[in-house]
């Protein structure tokens, strides 16, 4: 039963589909934890980013706008968490705990207060699926990769982008050099506080992009903690993942897998509970150093205090 599922080609799409709303945020991650800031934050962004898109989209009837709307709020709760955290050095995981439980209550007042117990409308515009020709008549690769929607796309180039800009550029080496040994970028001239914000931000940023394919990629509208703890299973990604694009990546199409199996296995009588811990025990195995080394940038979640300030 399991061998003929795995040949189908829909439960790799689902896959795919499943893994986008992890990975995005995973991202988002592993550009803050590179600068040396544990952002848990991540579970209150993609909220945030998934009520804003909806807002946005149905007020100005593009779901662009409302993509790039989301995008600025996750920006904003990023500046105020990496505020608290960096410039205040208040400890970065009950700060973005806080965030969370804002995150949640914030979005669900605003949706009663907005749009009412009816919840959003229907016809709030979505983002696009996107039918790319020359992969959508190959036969089994087609219909995973050759219709998708266009979040899924975006997050395939930003992985991408995002692993030439860390390890390809001279940014992305600075962000690399402040989480593993600020001081000795800050006595190279390097602004630590300055690459810490912006890896924040683009953490932020990304994590709600994930939000957003939640509310206008895949249901078209906003429900109360429809994030549903993917911003901490984008944490576990991004550690298995050991801290890389491609990497956070490979995770979360793990989990995203682990979803997509666990539904095409309800009534078959083989437990779906014991096919989504799969990802959570090899994130522990991973952890503990018995699946490869995953080891955190030396600097990961601890503030720094730049002489005179």
């Amino acid at each position: 039963m399991i061998w003929n599922e795995l040949a189908k080609p829909e439960l790799w799409a689902a896959t795919l589909a499943m893994a986008t709303p992890i990975a995005l945020p995973a991202l988002g991650g592993t550009f803050s934890e590179r600068s040396g800031v544990v952002n848990i934050a991540m579970e209150g962004i993609m909220l945030i980013g998934a009520f804003f898109a909806v807002l946005f989209s149905h007020l100005t009837y593009n779901p662009w706008l409302g993509l790039i709307g989301a995008m600025i709020m996750g920006a904003i709760i990023s500046l105020l968490f990496a505020w608290f955290t960096i410039h205040i050095g208040a400890d970065q995981i009950i700060v973005g705990m806080g965030i969370n439980i804002f995150a949640a209550g914030l979005t669900a007042f605003m949706l009663n207060s907005i749009f009412g117990y009816g919840g959003t409308p229907r016809e709030t515009p979505a983002l696009p699926d996107i039918a790319l020709p020359f992969l959508k008549d190959i036969p089994f690769i087609g219909p995973i990769f050759g219709q998708q929607n266009s979040t899924v796309y975006i997050m395939l180039i930003l992985v991408v982008i995002s692993h030439c800009f860390l390890f390809h550029t001279n940014l992305g080496l600075r962000i690399r050099a402040v989480g593993e040994n600020p001081q000795a970028a800050d006595t190279a001239g390097i602004n630590v506080w300055r690459i810490r914000y912006l890896g924040v931000i683009l953490g932020g940023m990304l994590s709600s992009l994930g939000g957003v394919y939640l509310s206008l990629g895949l249901l078209n509208s906003f429900e109360v903690n429809m994030s549903s703890g993917r911003g901490y299973i984008a944490l576990a990604a991004m550690i298995f993942g050991k801290w890389t694009p491609v990497g956070s990546l490979g995770a979360s199409l793990l989990f995203g897998f682990a979803m997509a199996l666990s539904m095409v296995l309800q009534g078959t009588g083989i437990s779906a509970n014991l096919i989504q811990m799969l990802p959570y025990g090899l994130t522990i195995l991973a952890l503990a150093g018995l699946v490869g080394r995953s080891t955190a940038p030396a600097a990961d979640g601890i503030p720094y205090r730049p002489d005179g300030k």
